[in-house]
C-alpha cells in the first residue's frame, strides 16, 4: 500500500470507555490484551501521527439506545452488551450525562477528537459500517485508502475490515492499536483476529510502522 494523506485516513473504531479504561464494563474481558499491546498509548499515537502530517481522522463509535434493548434476538456477545448496558446513551439527541460514561470517548483522546477537524459518523449497531454512514463520509472525501485500529479486534474492527474491503477500500490494518476480549469458553479473540487479518487486509502494520507510513 502507499500511504499518501490525499487519499488515505485513519479511522479508529469504538475509542471509548467502556472498552479502553480500567472503569469499562468490558475491561475484565479485554484489559490483559489491551496491555499487552499498549492500546491505548498505540491509538494515541496513530491520533498523533495522522494529525501532525495532515491525514484524515474518522471516528466509527458505538452506541446503544433504550430502543435497542426491544431487540428480541442476538448472539452471545450482542446479549452481552445489552445486558451491561456497553457504550449505552440514554437519549439519542441528548448528551444528558455523557461526559465520563461508558459511552464516552476516552479522555486522553479527546484533543484529538473534538478538534472540529475528526469526522465522527453515526454510530454502528452491531460490529460493521454497514448499519452508519462511514463509507459515505470516506467516499465524499475521495478516501481510497485506510489505516485501521481501534476496538475490539475480532468483532467490530474485523467487522469493518472485511466490508470496507468489499466496497474496495485498501485497508491496512494496525495491530498492536487494537485488543480483543478472552473468554474461558469462547476463546482468544485476538488470536482469531490476527490470522484473519494476515489473510484479508492489504497490510498488517504495527504502529511503529503506521506512524512512519504516515510521515
Amino acid at each position: 500500500m502507499k500511504y499518501d494523506r490525499r487519499d488515505t485516513a485513519l479511522v479508529v473504531i469504538d475509542p471509548q470507555n467502556d472498552v479502553l479504561s480500567e472503569k469499562g464494563v468490558s475491561w475484565g474481558l479485554v484489559g490483559a490484551s489491551a496491555k499487552e499491546n499498549n492500546t491505548v498509548v498505540n491509538l494515541e499515537r496513530l491520533f498523533v501521527g495522522a494529525k501532525e502530517r495532515g491525514f484524515g481522522v474518522f471516528i466509527s463509535p458505538h452506541y446503544l439506545f433504550p430502543a435497542d434493548q426491544a431487540w428480541l434476538y442476538g448472539g452471545v456477545v450482542e446479549k452481552m452488551m445489552l445486558d451491561t448496558k456497553e457504550f449505552f446513551r440514554p437519549d439519542p439527541l441528548k448528551l444528558d450525562g455523557f461526559a465520563g460514561s461508558g459511552a464516552d470517548w476516552l479522555e486522553r483522546y479527546k484533543p484529538y477528537i473534538e478538534d472540529g477537524k475528526t469526522v465522527v459518523v453515526s454510530p454502528h449497531k452491531m460490529w460493521g459500517p454497514q448499519t452508519n454512514d462511514l463509507v459515505l463520509q470516506l467516499r465524499k472525501r475521495g478516501i481510497n485508502r485506510i489505516i485501521l485500529s481501534g476496538m475490539l479486534a475480532n468483532l467490530c474492527v474485523e467487522s469493518h475490515l472485511r466490508e470496507l474491503l468489499e466496497q474496495g477500500f485498501e485497508v491496512a490494518v494496525v495491530k498492536d492499536a487494537t485488543a480483543a476480549p478472552r473468554h474461558p469458553e469462547l476463546g482468544d479473540g485476538y488470536a482469531a483476529a490476527i490470522i484473519n487479518y494476515r489473510y484479508l487486509a492489504n497490510a498488517v502494520l504495527s504502529t511503529d510502522e503506521a506512524v512512519q507510513a504516515m510521515a
